[in-house]
């Protein structure tokens, strides 16, 4: 076989059970959840400097008008960047909590992620490398149901 003695159609890439165990995947599901938690972390206090430094600027000119401009400025960034961080907050907790919503959210973060380069193209290449795999819904709870 040119591929290699021990490939067959059932050992394919991506084909039946993944060879890591249990635990490998739960180390790599919570190492991801933490990694969403500090990234939108990192959001948020991009936001709350964002306040600060416009609003600091604003009182440095002791110009009422400027103050008043780099406030709303301020305070604009700051909710933008917690918007931000809001997604990627959830699916940090979610997938520490093990619910299943949170592959599908921490998902769709990582798509967005892909366009902050370069650390959320990483974050958001780890996700799809742990969270498709075909067995990794064996580590979320199922949805309650009502």
């Amino acid at each position: 076989n040119e591929l290699g003695p021990d490939y067959t159609k059932e050992n394919a890439p991506g084909k039946g059970k993944s060879k890591m165990k249990a635990k490998d995947w739960d180390l790599h599901i919570n190492v991801l959840g933490w990694l969403y938690l500090l990234s939108s972390f990192v959001f948020l206090v991009l936001g709350l400097v964002a306040l600060v430094f416009m609003t600091g600027i604003g009182l440095a000119t002791e110009d009422p008008v400027a103050f008043q401009i780099l406030g709303v400025v301020g305070i604009s960034g700051a909710m933008f960047f917690t918007l931000l961080a809001l997604p990627g907050m959830a699916a940090g907790y979610g997938l520490l909590k093990r619910y299943s919503w949170a592959r599908v959210l921490a998902l769709i973060v990582a798509f967005f992620n892909l366009a902050n380069f370069p650390i959320g193209s990483a974050i958001g290449v780890y996700t799809f490398v742990v969270l498709l795999q075909a067995d990794i819904t064996n580590h979320f709870a199922p949805p309650k149901t009502a």
